[in-house]
């Protein structure tokens, strides 16, 4: 895609705030009270100076604005990812060291570099690798990472610490600061002022920490920090912790596209075309421009997005306006947020993880299919009980196994003709049918494959040897695409069919791709075979088949609208 291209998109996300600059200032100015808290919270959550949230916020917003699609998605440091690069890290160098800043720098240059070629490559398919269940089980095990990490912050104890083993060490001024806090933002969130909600309970746990002197008797808190973040010694980095690093990358771009595309689609506005893949590169130019400045990866956020729409933003000049109001606040917000007990930050963090975890969504599958319900505690267990890799590689098996899961239970359907109609439709899904004496016509409702080839071709065989079938027809209007494996199999049931005395047509075969791979793999062959060549075997309709290979009476019957009721004898 050319740079002109890329620039008369962006120009357009743009656009929409010249003709409503007053929504979208608010909407601005309404994010930014929600942005600087919650990224303070998340940058202390994945083990950095507060001030880094507000750079990789920045960066976000920056980036995004420049070269994104979507007129209203807020980009920053993200909850749902930080726990998860944050925990990996940690195996590697210590939380809040040189290497380990440096190594988040590389990370976000690595995801922000897979962003910007997935979108160039066109690769917003691969988001659809995580199903919704598999998603909203990802997102709870997440949610249950941060009550866990952040508990003892809540308390008053130190980071990492198991807190049954320290119940006597517990901080009652921490704690009640805290909790405090947490009531304070649900209380807002229901009867008060929603989008302000984090921003004031931070206020207030700051000045009850100042009020009362708590700080000065020891209670936790953020403490000083500079707005501009020093930048790492990259050269500390070892070729070893590189590969991992790779590795981690490859996992966190999965999960940005996965979630950028969700965001993307939820808040488009009417008639606004859907650019996931230009969404991908301002992704990814927001993680890259953040490793520049010295943050870490960036991501697409669900709860700031709506903000944006709930508060009638219309344009990327409302992110731009919140960045430069959070600008301002890590520039000369420091001698007050230097007093936020770190209490606070906590309770935010819990706040977030309740958005996080989507009941709403979990019952309506419950209800809908059980048996993907399973996979919400599932994945939910893996994120939670494994370490942060294997469980969003887990999650991303599970997602799979689910959709191959249901290929493979496609099963072969006997089709009818509805009466008087030269339709012909899958058994019960309709009102009673018709069928022709010696005649099978049958569909496989999904895409052929390696999956359920096998299947697929024993139930072909077993339709075959039902006297007095003379004659299938393949109603491929559900097939869209056929592998090699498929093909093979498919191919090889037709000569059996002819070995039996039964002969063998495919109708309404729509697919270019499925029409290619038959004629790649030899099924056009199988097909000619059955009487050399001399008759056609693809047909644009059934009836058009039965007319050409159906005997004189089943014809008949054909021209007659004339057909055997589902209780006579038929295959």
């Amino acid at each position: 895609m050319s740079g002109t291209q890329a620039s008369g998109r962006s120009f357009v996300a743009l656009r929409g705030g010249a003709r409503s600059w007053r929504a979208d200032l608010l909407a601005g100015l309404t994010l930014a009270a929600i942005a600087a808290p919650e990224q303070m919270a998340t940058a202390r959550m994945g083990g950095f100076a507060p001030s880094i949230g507000f750079l990789a916020f920045i960066a976000g917003a920056l980036g995004f604005a420049l070269f994104g699609a979507s007129r209203r998605m807020s980009v920053g440091a993200d909850s749902t990812i930080t726990p998860i690069f944050a925990a990996s890290l940690a195996t590697v160098a210590a939380a809040g060291s040189a290497q380990y800043a440096a190594l988040a720098v590389l990370l976000a240059l690595f995801v922000g570099a897979m962003m910007i070629a997935a979108g160039l490559f066109r690769a917003g398919w691969v988001a659809n690798l995580l199903s919704i269940p598999v998603m909203t089980g990802f997102l709870a095990g997440v949610a249950v990472h941060i009550v866990l990490s952040q508990t003892p912050a809540l308390l008053g104890l130190p980071s990492g610490v198991a807190v049954f083993s320290h119940l006597a060490d517990i901080r009652p001024d921490s704690a009640l600061i805290g909790l405090g806090a947490l009531a304070a933002i649900l209380a807002m969130e229901k009867w008060g002022p929603k989008g302000v909600a984090p921003l004031l309970a931070m206020t207030g746990a700051a000045a009850v920490s100042v009020g009362f002197g708590l700080e000065a008797r020891g209670l936790p808190v953020i403490g000083p920090f500079s707005a501009v973040a020093p930048p790492p010694p990259i050269g500390a980095v070892s070729l070893d912790d590189l590969s991992r690093v790779a590795g981690l990358a490859v996992l966190l771009t999965l999960l940005v596209m996965t979630q950028g595309a969700a965001v993307s689609r939820a808040y488009a506005e009417e008639g606004e075309n859907n650019g996931i893949d230009r969404d991908f590169i301002g992704l990814g130019a927001g993680s890259v421009l953040a490793g520049l400045i010295g943050a870490f990866p960036v991501n697409a956020s669900p709860p700031r997005t709506a903000i944006v729409a709930e508060s009638g933003g219309r344009s990327q000049w409302a992110g731009l306006t919140a960045a430069a109001v959070t600008a301002l606040v890590a520039a000369f917000g420091e001698p007050a947020l230097r007093h936020v007990p770190e209490a606070a930050l906590a309770a935010i963090l819990f706040y977030i993880a309740g958005r996080l975890i989507r009941l709403e969504a979990m019952r309506d599958i419950f209800h809908r299919s059980p048996a993907e319900f399973l996979l919400i505690p599932a994945t939910a267990a893996a994120m939670t009980l494994l370490p942060a890799q294997i469980g969003v590689a887990l999650a991303i098996i599970l997602s799979l196994i689910n959709g191959a899961w249901a290929t493979t239970r496609a099963d072969l359907r006997i089709f009818e003709r509805l009466p008087g109609e030269t339709v012909w439709w899958p058994r019960g899904l309709v009102s009673a049918g018709e069928t022709l004496a010696g005649v099978a016509v049958v569909g496989f409702q999904a895409p052929l494959s390696f999956l359920n080839a096998d299947q697929f071709r024993a139930q072909l065989l077993e339709v075959a040897g039902r006297p007095p079938t003379r004659l299938i027809v393949l109603e491929a209007a559900a097939i869209v695409s056929i592998d090699y494996t498929a093909a093979r199999a498919l191919a090889l049931a037709i000569d059996e069919c002819h070995a039996r005395g039964c002969d063998f047509a495919i109708a309404r075969l729509e697919s270019v791709r499925a029409e290619a791979a038959l004629r790649a793999s030899g099924v056009m062959e199988a097909l000619a075979r059955q009487d050399g060549g001399g008759q056609r075997r693809i047909f644009h309709s059934v009836d058009e088949a039965l007319r050409q290979l159906a005997g004189s009476a089943e014809r008949d019957a054909i021209d007659h609208g004339e057909g055997k009721a589902p209780g006579d004898a038929a295959p």
